[in-house]
């Protein structure tokens, strides 16, 4: 393979951002360093190269040098939110993603919105504007990052309330650093350009002291490095140059199972505070124990360096590849005490780097009690002692019994499989165990003078010592492709589990499942597992696996400090270690979730590999409950949609079907207070008023048999009920409803149904197609069985010769409040009359559905529509 080809992941990263707006933030070490008044001029010459620029929030301080700047400069208007007695205006999220443009201006970044904002934190809007794709240029100050709180409020003795996460920053494809040296800043505040005069004193004595804004600047200076040289790390890896590229110094420190391990720890995070620079520790699996790497890789964790587990058999040519992949400038290695022969060859860890990378500065720690362990020399039980020792003593009776077959000389050859396979299954003790045994055996037994351990010619000693030699090389390997098979279990073990949370966390639906799921996968791993969520500030204990399980005062604590400082906590950590509870915290692309806490039983070791598995797990908990907690969010918008949907169209049918029967009643009775009207024409205004009267009853039944409908009100009481009487009441009950014509089936049986809905069910549907027919039409009912709908059930059909129903409509014509078009008008009518018919038919056990056109319709004729209703016989089954 190439070494130099890219990496695919990075490629993947810049293909995935090319689908987002591009962020680029103004970073400052203090307020009134110039960030927006940079911004603006920035964005002004960008608007004269043509480009699309919309101020969507900027925040003057009623700084003229600002206020002018912004010039000709498009302005978003502010939204107005009123809270608490208070007009709040914030950034109107909404209109900008309305209108769109190519670049927009956000000033403070870590601005709270107000309540009532879609999100808490103004960063939040410019991230929903970034997945849009809408480029965004924004200003922060340097102490409003979340991990610098601490150390801003004892630089400057104040505690910055409004901060963001340190991803933010880290989300920027650009940063620019607006630099002013701290006495020409204090000149400015002086001058009243920053703050008024009496707030510039204070300033003075107080946050804007000179060592304060040094040190301000300091911390902005290392920002912006680090965020570059991650900019050209990534190049490297996109454009596949090998490196290192030494443009800042980065320290990897080899950590082994030897006594070397803390001393090197400890020097490589001396020699990267010295350079300030990020260090990386890194282990190579050999077959070494996990449980010796424990202390020495958490050690490496509490002292802030980035962890890096590999395997391979080649340790120099890993090292090398892991210098390269990280960038890494220098190497920390220990110095213990390798064998002579090693010393004579120079094959020593240190003399290969130098030979093979001679790029990168090698440190060489001196440690003079550290012992080499290559391999794992766990004592082994006393069942595999025997069981050696068995084997060699049946390689010795079979060997006995074949005495006249085999040669002697081949015994050797025989022994020779007994220590691999001791080796492969026991490990090196064993091997080395059966190796020595095997020699006895074969020098008392086989070879002459018999039965005596001496030796009877030089043959024999060769064929001893060659034994000898290939037994232990051979135990040797046999133990380390053992120890090799193990870890890449231990491996694959690990990815399974892995696999095994994304199948299982993305089953839940709801936070409660997801949270008990997650204490299962952590009782699995370690035995028993509990899941704290952050209520506000402090913590509650919402799921444990076992589900009595509690925790004391100090797991708390442990707990707590997890939640509040985002950092592991509880055993095996440097903050409060005598926890019985360890604990991960579950953050989420908002910030933290909670936190995971496991405890393990007697016989599960909090291994290093334990470890990793525990911190996956964490890991993908908050991202399973951010998705849950989206869907949610999204059934949730959905609904309240559907809502105002159903909302706005009840309003307008309440405005349309009452105020027009209203208006006529009203004309009519000022009509009938008027003195001269003949008889007749007071009978007809009465009459109006009562049709008008019955027309507005209608639509209040009908919004109440919705109401009933939906809140599960109707109970149907069912009974055979006869058609031909129920059909002949329905059409009495619509009113103007004159030319129809009625087929029904003569040996018709009854029906199992509720007589009164079904006869609303009928008169819904006749007032339907009376409705959109043209005046005078026919109107045919129908009643058979088996028609269309088979299974015995009896069909109903009502058939209009109006002008149909378009293909378009006819999935939504017994929706609530939907009304079809028919060019530029809409029929008069609710919407309601076939929805109360669906659901109606649906409460007894039936069916209903529209047809369009007709299919009796004439083909010069009008295509008309057939409405259906299937019901069950009485006595039946559908």
């Amino acid at each position: 393979m190439d070494d130099r080809r890219p990496d695919p992941d990075a490629l993947i990263a810049a293909a995935e951002a090319e689908t987002r707006g591009r962020l680029k933030i103004f970073l400052g070490a203090a307020p009134g360093v110039g960030k927006t008044w940079e911004m603006l001029n920035e964005a002004r010459q960008r608007r004269a190269e043509g480009r699309d620029v919309l101020v969507g929030v900027v925040e003057t301080h009623g700084r003229a040098g600002t206020q002018s700047e912004l010039g000709d400069l498009p302005l978003l208007p502010r939204k107005r939110i009123e809270y608490r007695g208070q007009s709040l205006e914030e950034f109107d999220l909404e209109t900008a993603l309305t209108r769109r443009p190519d670049l927009i201006l956000i000033d403070e970044l870590a601005h709270t919105n107000a309540p009532g904002s879609r999100h808490a934190k103004r960063w939040e809007d410019v991230e929903t504007l970034l997945d849009l794709g809408i480029h965004v240029w924004a200003t922060l100050n340097v102490q409003h990052l979340e991990s610098l709180n601490d150390t801003v409020a004892r630089i400057t003795g104040v505690r910055v309330t409004e901060t963001l996460p340190d991803r933010v920053l880290e989300m920027a494809d650009e940063l620019e650093l607006v630099d002013l040296p701290p006495a020409e800043l204090q000149a400015r505040l002086r001058e009243g350009r920053i703050y008024r005069p009496d707030v510039a004193t204070r300033a003075l004595d107080g946050f804007f002291r000179e060592g304060n804004l040094a040190a301000l600047r300091e911390i902005a200076l290392r920002r912006v490095a680090e965020h570059v040289d991650g900019d050209v790390r990534d190049y490297m890896r996109r454009q596949g140059i090998s490196g290192p590229w030494p443009a800042r110094d980065r320290i990897l420190a080899l950590i082994g199972a030897e006594g070397t391990a803390p001393a090197v720890i400890r020097e490589a995070k001396r020699l990267a505070d010295a350079l300030h620079a990020p260090w990386i520790a890194l282990h190579v699996e050999r077959g070494t124990d996990p449980m010796a790497l424990v202390a020495p890789l958490e050690l490496a964790a509490q002292l802030g360096a980035e962890i890096d587990v590999r395997a391979g058999p080649d340790l120099v040519a890993v090292v090398i590849e892991a210098a390269t992949r990280h960038n890494a400038t220098q190497i920390v290695i220990g110095r213990a005490r390798p064998s002579p022969l090693r010393r004579i060859t120079g094959r020593t860890l240190a003399a290969a780097l130098l030979r093979q990378a001679p790029d990168l500065a090698l440190h060489i720690v001196p440690v003079t009690d550290a012992r080499p362990r290559p391999i794992a020399l766990e004592r082994p039980p006393w069942i595999a002692w025997g069981a050696a020792a068995a084997l060699v003593a049946a390689l010795t009776a079979t060997g006995a019994a074949l005495q006249q077959a085999v040669p002697m000389g081949s015994m050797g050859m025989v022994y020779l499989a007994g220590v691999v396979a001791a080796g492969s299954l026991a490990g090196l003790w064993i091997a080395l165990f059966t190796a020595a045994l095997g020699f006895l055996a074969w020098d008392f037994f086989f070879l002459p003078p018999l039965y005596r351990l001496t030796i009877g010619s030089v043959d024999d000693l060769v064929a001893l010592l060659v034994f000898a030699v290939v037994a232990v090389l051979s135990g040797t390997l046999a133990s380390r492709v053992r120890a090799a098979a193990r870890s890449g279990q231990v491996r694959i073990e690990s990815l399974r589990r892995i696999a095994q949370f994304s199948r299982r966390l993305g089953e839940p639906t709801t936070e409660a499942e997801m949270m008990a799921e997650i204490a299962r996968q952590g009782a699995g791993i370690l035995g028993r597992a509990v899941v704290l969520a952050l209520d506000g500030e402090d913590l509650r204990l919402r799921a444990a696996e076992p589900p009595a399980d509690t925790l004391d005062e100090a797991s708390w604590a442990a707990a707590r400090w997890c939640a509040a400082q985002h950092e592991p906590a509880g055993r095996g950590t440097a903050t409060l270690p005598s926890a019985a509870w360890r604990f991960l915290p579950m953050r989420t692309v908002r910030g933290q979730w909670g936190v995971l806490g496991a405890r393990a039983v007697p016989d599960r070791p909090l291994d290093t590999t334990t470890v990793q598995t525990l911190s996956a797990l964490a890991d993908q908990a908050g991202t399973a409950l951010e998705r849950v907690r989206l869907a949610n969010d999204a059934a949730q918008s959905a609904a309240m949609a559907d809502t105002q949907k159903l909302r706005t169209a009840l309003l307008n049918s309440l405005s349309h079907d009452l105020r027009t029967p209203l208006t006529g009643i009203r004309g009519a009775a000022e009509t009938l207070q008027m003195e001269g009207l003949d008889p007749a024409q007071r009978r007809d205004l009465l009459v109006s008023i009562q049709e008008d009267t019955g027309r507005m009853t209608r639509f209040l039944a009908n919004i109440m048999d919705l109401t009933r409908l939906e809140s599960g009100a109707i109970q149907p009481r069912f009974a055979a009920v006869a058609l031909p009487e129920l059909i002949d009441a329905a059409v009495a009950r619509v009113p103007g409803l004159d030319t129809v014509a009625i087929d029904i089936a003569p040996d018709l049986p009854p029906v199992r149904a509720d007589a009164a809905l079904l006869e609303q069910v009928l008169v819904n549907v006749l007032d339907n197609a009376h409705r959109y027919a043209p005046l005078g039409s026919l109107v045919r009912i129908s009643a058979r069985i088996g028609a269309r709908i088979s299974g015995g059930r009896v069909t109903i059909g009502v058939a209009d010769e109006g002008v149909g129903i378009p293909a378009a409509d006819l999935p939504h014509v017994f929706d609530s409040f939907y009304r079809a078009r028919r060019g530029d008008r809409v029929a008069p009518g609710t919407g309601l009359g076939l929805a109360i018919a669906r659901g109606l038919m649906t409460a007894m056990g039936g069916t209903i559905e529209a047809i369009s056109p007709r299919p009796d319709a004439p083909r010069d004729g009008s295509p008309g529509t057939l409405i259906q209703i299937g019901i069950d016989r009485e006595g039946g089954a559908a």
